[in-house]
């Protein structure tokens, strides 16, 4: 599963992709993919807990989507790439630089994030007329059930985006959902909102209340980042040079942990853990899985011969700081191939084959 990285030109949002990917360089037109650690506190502390000989993040695809310019959107090859992709991650620039030019001449985030949306929106609008145009010719042609299934949902779907709203917000039968997944629409996908600011506003949070109020009746999630202090942040050379600086700056902890995190929650994914002396792993499973698919994300072998799952919960392994402690309170629990796996569980799997 794959974020889309999307935004106007000069928004800062090749900045994000290097900052996220490591990606030194990148081809100036075309996507551009990379690969991402998820930035979790949790596993910090179950590495330092444990000291472990090997330690692995989980990862998440990034794709840089070209330049939303108005020649790549009349010419739509630009909504190819973002079709592709799980996700949107919209980066809007909210910062003031007299030396970076803005495409309509002004900063004004608000009026950027309507434009786009607003493209977005047309986009799925004219698939949609397009492909009821070719299902009325035909059905005059001949009576077919399914094709009528289709036309009917397509309508709905034509009057939801006639009124500016997302088709994410369009609740679908299983039904419906199986007569349009190969469809290309944008819409659908959930979508994170980005607003890149000036380092000296990362602490204030009034730009993203007033642009969360546009944008909570479209379902996107919304936060800021200085991507040019993240930059700063990156080159310092030690983690403890970064957590000082960041503390002299009051800020918690580098937003590009905090994306990371909303990208898991937009691709519907959370995290478990194993653990031991040997290796500290995180791992994403969709949420909603029974602990047998969980397994079968460590190893199909796990899945086939499933005996039980023994399960920590991260917050109550650290108030008691070690399994002895955990397991003589009566925190260690065995679960079934019924247990719904919960974000942050530590799982053991026992099995056989």
């Amino acid at each position: 599963m794959n974020v889309a990285i999307i935004g106007l030109p000069q928004s800062g949002k090749k900045t994000l992709f290097q900052l996220l990917t490591g990606r030194a360089s990148f081809e100036q037109s075309g996507r551009n993919v990379g690969t991402a650690d998820i930035r979790d506190p949790r596993f910090d502390v179950l590495v330092e807990r444990y000291q472990p000989r090997k330690q692995v993040r989980a990862k998440i695809d990034f794709v840089l989507v070209p330049t939303l310019e108005k020649e790549s959107i009349a010419q739509g090859d630009i909504f190819n790439d973002i079709v592709n992709t799980d996700a949107i991650c919209h980066v809007v620039r909210a910062f003031d630089d007299a030396s970076v030019y803005h495409a309509f001449g002004s900063v004004d985030p608000e009026r950027d994030i309507t434009m786009v949306n607003s493209e977005l929106l047309l986009h799925d609008l004219l698939f949609v007329e397009k492909r009821l145009e070719r299902l009325a010719a035909q059905l005059k042609k001949a009576k077919d059930e399914r094709l009528h299934r289709e036309q009917e949902v397509l309508q709905k779907m034509k009057a939801h985006l006639e009124v500016e709203r997302p088709l994410r917000l369009l609740p679908l039968s299983p039904d419906e959902e199986a007569l349009l997944r190969s469809y290309p629409f944008i819409t659908r996908k959930e979508m994170i909102l980005i607003l890149n600011v000036n380092d000296n506003a990362v602490r204030s949070e009034e730009l993203v209340s007033r642009c969360s109020a546009l944008c909570a009746s479209e379902k996107i999630e919304v936060m800021q980042v200085s991507a040019k202090l993240e930059a700063e942040i990156a080159a310092l050379e030690s983690p403890a040079e970064r957590e000082e600086f960041l503390k002299e700056l009051g800020i918690k902890e580098p937003a590009l942990a905090q994306l990371t995190r909303l990208c898991l929650k937009a691709l519907g994914l959370i995290s478990f853990f194993t653990v031991g002396e040997d290796e500290v792993r995180q791992w994403l499973v969709r949420r909603g899985a029974l602990a047998p698919e969980a397994a079968a994300v460590i190893h199909t072998d796990l899945q086939r011969g499933f005996i039980r799952a023994e399960v920590m919960k991260y917050d109550e392994l650290i108030a008691h700081y070690n399994e002895a402690a955990l397991k003589a309170a009566g925190k260690m629990y065995l679960k079934g191939k019924d247990y719904t796996v919960e974000d942050g569980d530590i799982l053991n799997i026992r099995f056989k084959v």
